[in-house]
């Protein structure tokens, strides 16, 4: 049997806010920069989304069905494509044309509902099904939680929702001897299959494909493929941010030169085939089950939740953002909901990440805010105005 590359690549553009200062507050209650969603956007589906739609496709066509991937695409990314850059939605159902391309399904927000609430996570995850059936003509049928956030429960969760098959890192501290190489089930609900990020793998394309410090640069198709091959296990997984390519990875690297080259070498390798995470939990048996009581996640040297729910900071706007949950649930107005979403997005509290030893740089590099403190001042401001109009909403009613 030949081994297994499942390549899937993560769709997102957060909805950022503009500044908002403590004198806004209960009297303008617009929370976003709208010229810098559209500027970032458009710039990035010029750098990224639409080359990498465009080789990606020829790739699929040329290759006659050898060539499989996956995405996800947050709904917060579909929303500012339809407003700003329409040309890439119509690139995406190219390749959902294809039938090679498989779209899975997350939380619309990008949010970390699946760590506070279970009706919020339910409401997200169906919505965001929605918009790929909407979007793509396609029902998904495999998830991945926000930045592959995942634990027991939140398996046991999705596996309620109808979904058989789920992403998550293969977080060195949950496996042990254990190799992410393969394919493993929920501790709790043997029939949600699990594929595992190979991070090392993966890092080598998202981060490291660019560094002539590397003691590896610059990677080949030949050298990688044959890392891959020398692999224990029967499954690569290859999961990354879509913006590797011509983003965080620029052009001049040579980074789709690499791209576009991958596929034909697999396609021509007779040890090795493309999968789709569908198609793995299909080809692929269950080694055991992986036990994952406490929550994991692909950031950061530490694998779990400490770039969003580290610090007080984040702490204290977390729970003041969903602590309103019950009070949204009374008034459903569809405004506030719309806005509620928006300020779920993980992005707002992945900005106030205070971490500056081995993951500080990264955290920098994503980050408009000059400070930690910045970006939590500005969230709570915004936050503050929010709770304000849920609570008139409230007294409306009384």
């Amino acid at each position: 049997m030949k081994k297994s590359i499942c390549l899937y690549f993560q769709v997102h553009q957060p909805t950022r806010l503009r500044l908002y200062r403590f004198f806004d507050i209960g009297k303008d209650s617009h929370y976003y920069d709208d010229f810098a969603n559209r500027t970032i956007l458009k710039r990035i589906a010029q750098k990224c989304y639409l080359p990498m739609n465009e080789l990606l496709l020829e790739a699929v066509k040329k290759n006659k069905g050898k060539f499989k991937l996956a995405f996800s695409i947050s709904g917060s990314a579909l929303e500012q494509f339809d407003r700003y850059a329409p040309e890439v939605i119509e690139s995406f159902r190219k390749l959902a044309e294809t039938g090679c391309v498989e779209f899975l399904c997350e939380t619309y927000n990008h949010s970390l509902a699946s760590l506070a609430s279970k009706q919020e996570f339910e409401h997200q995850v169906l919505k965001h099904k929605a918009a790929v059936e909407q979007y793509f003509g396609v029902t998904p049928k495999t998830f991945r939680n926000t930045e592959l956030i995942y634990s027991d429960g939140i398996g046991a969760m999705v596996n309620d929702l109808g979904f058989k098959t789920m992403l998550t890192e293969g977080a060195r501290h949950i496996m042990g001897w254990k190799s992410p190489d393969y394919v493993y089930n929920n501790d709790l609900r043997p029939g949600l299959k699990l594929l595992l990020r190979n991070y090392s793998l993966s890092d080598d394309i998202a981060f490291r494909f660019s560094d002539r410090g590397w003691a590896e640069w610059p990677l080949t198709v030949e050298k990688f493929l044959g890392w891959v091959k020398s692999s224990e296990g029967e499954i690569v997984n290859l999961f990354m941010d879509y913006e590797t390519f011509g983003e965080h990875q620029g052009a001049e690297c040579g980074i789709f030169e690499f791209m576009r080259a991958l596929p034909d070498a697999v396609a021509k390798d007779k040890e090795l085939e493309f999968v789709t995470p569908e198609r793995a939990a299909a080809k692929h048996k269950s080694v055991g089950d992986l036990s994952v009581p406490q929550p994991i996640s692909w950031a950061d040297e530490e694998r779990d939740i400490t770039a969003w729910l580290g610090n007080e900071l984040q702490q204290d706007a977390y729970n003041k953002l969903y602590g309103l949950e019950e009070k949204l649930s009374i008034l459903n107005d569809a405004a506030l909901w719309n806005d509620y979403g928006h300020l779920q997005e993980s992005d707002h509290l992945y900005y106030m990440c205070t971490k500056f030893f081995s993951d500080g740089e990264i955290h920098k590099r994503f980050n408009p805010y000059d400070t930690p403190y910045e970006a939590f001042i500005n969230y709570m401001n915004v936050l503050s105005d929010f709770i304000i109009r849920v609570d008139n909403a409230m007294a409306e009613r009384q």
